[in-house]
């Protein structure tokens, strides 16, 4: 996978280490992992989680088995009930997480104050890929300055690993990287390197990294070009890893911040507000076999070289291609070599941004989409834990769900009002194995369909009594006026975009799966301005959607229950202009987070220096300083 690289005098020497490719058809395990046996507690929140969600299931599959039992079950009956039960797990195994979450911040965290292990050498590594380098630099900068303000057990070098194909970034990013190694307090260290060749994007980079400097470092801590850590997390990170000798992978929860969109406004909320709990959940469940998400997260570089070297992987045509979703699969690896994958939630102050559009968060949806359906081929890699396989699957059925939801949608409409008036009726009358739907509007059906939209809304509802077990009061929101009038937004904005995203995950989906969806771009961070005409290319298939839907509704054949869907789908090129737009000053407390109202200081300092060092990139001051 290495590539060649431009010989820099802003790179350490060199300091080989192995990274062999890993062979999915063999298992391995690590000699040097330490021997440590398997927490007894991890294997009975696993049975506290699922048991309940797989029970509700199988009660709703018997009570609607036996509505359809009337004159025998048809194939395209037994096909809708599977659809319901699917999709009904994985929503009660949703609220039976964010349940365990709760209980798990009911008590009290355990800490450490005293370093058990040896102080380590610590690299951040930033991988890069055409970004704007005013913007990484000026991350870098207030992470770099936090943690030479702190008194460090560890030592820590950054390196900007640069893929950048486009040459002027290039320049501007090297221009960058020498006027702030010029202003860095003693101590600090910053380095740059660029590819020639970005053989195998970000798996490569850092490939390449570890397999000619990893030698020289304990751990290294992998950023997004959009991560921000502050001094505190990234040392909490590697005091964990240090105190752990059987860790290879320890992950954060990244908090979004930034969002001066509609769309980024409720994604942030819903992170800030609701994601703790379900994550405290999942960090419960997934004991020492929990996952990666690519960044904000640290990792023993010895281990995670001799065991999590990815291979090439063949699509359905033949060709090699490169493991996209590549941090779920490196989890599986270390964990399948004996070394542990730890989750903790609890460490403040890691930040990452999110998409400002909704046609952005589309795009990086494909993006995650291709890589994740990957997972699907490695399902029966040899060695890899039962856990590592459900993470794997997870991660693809996060996408699978939206045809099996649009399957549900499709199937639904023709049922209609009932046998009188569904449109398989009018188009099977004389088909005698015409199936004999019950009616959707008796009160037991409709009993039904509230418990799937209150479950679909629990954890929601869960995480905001949580909230005061993670130590946050709702005057940090704005007030608990403020909040009620955000959480409300959050959720009506959230109903109004998930048909959207549904019909956009399908299109991923047969997009991926006919080899459409072809590579990477990177992401734009401030999000992008779409003319009328490429958010009506969009969302085309939506708006057709929700036009047949409503000549249904208005025809008395399609249920009525379908009209909050029907309503988003028919408006999707408003709701996707209205994602975009600017949160404007007189309304700037809506959908605010406790990071909004109380700025955090490294986030003020990222921002100050992104301007100074953008000003300088653009002729406008001397030095980033001024």
């Amino acid at each position: 996978m290495t590539s060649l690289a431009k010989p820099s005098p802003l790179m350490p020497s060199e300091f080989p280490l192995d990274m062999p490719a890993q062979d999915f058809a063999r298992p391995f395990e690590d000699e040097d992992a330490p021997k440590t046996k398997e927490a007894r507690h991890a294997a009975l929140w696993r049975i506290v989680t699922f048991s309940p969600a797989m029970l509700a299931t199988a009660a709703l599959g018997w009570v609607m088995q036996g509505w359809f039992a009337d004159g025998g079950v048809t194939w395209l009956e037994t096909v809708l009930l599977a659809l319901i039960i699917f999709n009904f797990f994985w929503i009660c195994f949703s609220v039976s997480t964010v349940l365990l979450g709760l209980y798990s911040l009911s008590q009290r965290e355990q800490t450490t104050s005293e370093i058990e292990g040896a102080p380590m050498r610590v690299a951040l590594l930033v991988p890069v890929y055409n970004e704007v380098p005013w913007y990484v630099l000026g991350n870098a900068q207030s992470m770099l300055e936090e943690l030479s303000s702190r008194e460090c057990a560890h030592s820590y070098d950054m390196f900007i690993l640069s893929d950048t194909r486009d040459e002027e970034l290039a320049v501007q990013e090297e221009q960058s990287v020498i006027a702030l190694r010029a202003m860095l307090p003693a101590g600090s260290a910053l380095y740059y390197r660029r590819r020639v060749e970005n053989t195998d994007r970000k798996v490569g980079n850092i490939h390449d990294w570890v397999t000619r400097w990893g030698g020289a470092y304990d751990a290294m801590l992998v950023l997004d070009a959009d991560s921000l850590m502050t001094g505190q997390a990234i040392g909490r990170l590697a005091d964990a890893l240090a105190r752990d000798p059987a860790a290879g992978l320890i992950q954060s929860y990244p908090q979004l911040i930034g969002a001066q969109s509609v769309f980024g406004r409720m994604q942030q909320f819903a992170n800030t507000v609701y994601g703790l709990a379900l994550a405290e959940g999942l960090a419960r469940w997934a004991g020492h076999e929990g996952n990666y998400w690519g960044h904000n997260a640290i990792m023993r570089t010895r281990a995670f070289a001799a065991c999590a070297g990815l291979p090439h992987l063949r699509d359905l045509r033949g060709k090699k291609q490169v493991i996209m979703s590549h941090d779920f699969v490196e989890a599986g690896l270390l964990r399948r070599a004996g070394w542990s994958v730890r989750f903790l939630p609890r460490i403040k102050g890691s930040y990452e941004e999110t998409p400002q559009t909704l046609i952005d968060h589309i795009q990086r949806d494909r993006r995650w989409c291709q890589g994740n359906l990957q997972h699907i081929k490695l399902l029966n890699a040899r060695g890899f834990r039962a856990i590592s396989r459900f993470h794997l699957l997870h991660g693809a059925i996060g996408y699978l769900m939206a045809p099996i939801w649009f399957a549900l949608l499709v199937i639904w409409a023709l049922i209609g009002r009932g046998e009188d008036a569904s449109v398989l009726t009018y188009f099977s009358e004389k088909n005698p194995t015409m199936p004999s739907w019950p009616d959707m509007t008796e009160p037991r059906h409709v009993l039904v369909i509230l418990l799937i939209y209150a479950m679909l809304l629990a954890p929601k509802m869960l995480s905001v009594l949580a909230l005061p077990l993670t130590g946050r009061q709702f005057r940090e929101y704005g007030g608990a006026g403020q909040f009620l009038v955000s959480m409300l937004s959050e959720v009506i904005l959230a109903v109004l975009y998930a048909p959207i995203l549904m019909v956009q995950q399908m299109i991923a989906v047969l997009r991926t799966l006919l080899g459409l969806q072809k590579g990477w771009s990177p992401q734009a961070r401030d999000g992008g301005s779409y003319s009328l005409r490429t958010i009506l290319q969009v969302h085309i298939l939506e708006t057709l959607s929700g036009a047949a839907l409503w000549v249904g509704i208005i025809a008395g054949v399609i249920s009525i229950w379908l009209v909050p869907i029907a309503l988003s789908l028919l408006l999707a090129v408003p709701l996707s202009a209205l994602s975009g737009m600017t949160i404007r000053d007189r309304i700037h407390r809506w959908m605010g987070t406790h990071d909004h109202f109380v700025e955090p200081q490294i986030t003020q300092a990222a921002r100050s220096y992104r301007l100074q060092m953008r000003r300088y990139l653009e002729g406008k001051a001397q030095t980033p300083a001024e």
